[in-house]
């Protein structure tokens, strides 16, 4: 019996054991025309096998590449890109920074901070009450998330001001009005007084069945 165990490991298993056979067996065609036709045949071959290299920008480049890799970057062909190396591979991406400041309100989050930032930088006063305004009930939304209560827009332009450091100044007037949806409680929310009157509708009309029944 011959076991996948037993065999060579793959060096891409999305593409499977065909397509690595396949480059071996054109590495070692001497025509270098006929070398170049069968690996085009089979970058199309990998086209299909591995379809979601499409969602890329440059995919076709990334399927040349992985045929190099397949074939151990030791492959003689007129490849459309330049060819790769092993060094490229194992090299590390750079870094990603990371803001370890600590941030000011864990309601708001991090991002709330960089849009009050970015709107405290806005010379032209019409933009800035607008964008003012925009952040304010977008705020508000963050803040009922955690606390189920009513808030007033006293308290959301209040705690845009101390995240902003006193860099943003609110417009004297400004309202925000109510947002759709923000207020609106669920049927399960009803309060107790609706419920009672509920209840007592219920058992007048129970108790009028049993008067008609008796009767």
């Amino acid at each position: 019996m011959d076991y996948n165990t037993q065999r060579e490991k793959l060096v891409l298993p999305e593409y499977g054991r065909h397509v690595q056979k396949m480059i071996d067996h054109i590495k070692l065609i001497e025509d270098r025309d006929k070398r170049n036709e069968q690996i085009q045949a089979v970058v199309n071959v990998m086209t299909i096998l591995n379809p979601s290299l499409k969602d890329y920008p440059d995919y076709k480049r990334k399927l040349w590449d992985h045929v190099y890799m397949i074939a151990g970057y030791d492959i003689d062909i007129d490849s459309p890109y330049p060819a790769p190396t092993p060094a490229e591979k194992a090299a590390r991406p750079d870094p990603i920074e990371v803001n370890k400041t600590q941030i000011k309100s864990t309601v708001y989050g991090r991002n709330i901070e960089n849009m009050i930032e970015l709107v405290a930088g806005i010379e032209d006063e019409t933009v800035r009450t607008e964008m003012i305004r925009n952040l304010a009930r977008y705020m508000r939304q963050q803040y009922l998330i955690w606390n189920k209560d009513n808030v007033s827009d006293e308290t959301i332009f209040k705690d845009m001001a101390a995240l902003s450091q006193g860099r943003l100044t609110i417009p004297e007037g400004l309202s925000l009005g109510a947002v759709h949806g923000e207020f609106n409680r669920p049927r399960a929310a009803m309060d107790s007084s609706q419920q009672g009157k509920n209840y007592q509708q219920f058992n007048k009309k129970k108790n009028n069945k049993r008067k008609r029944f008796y009767n």
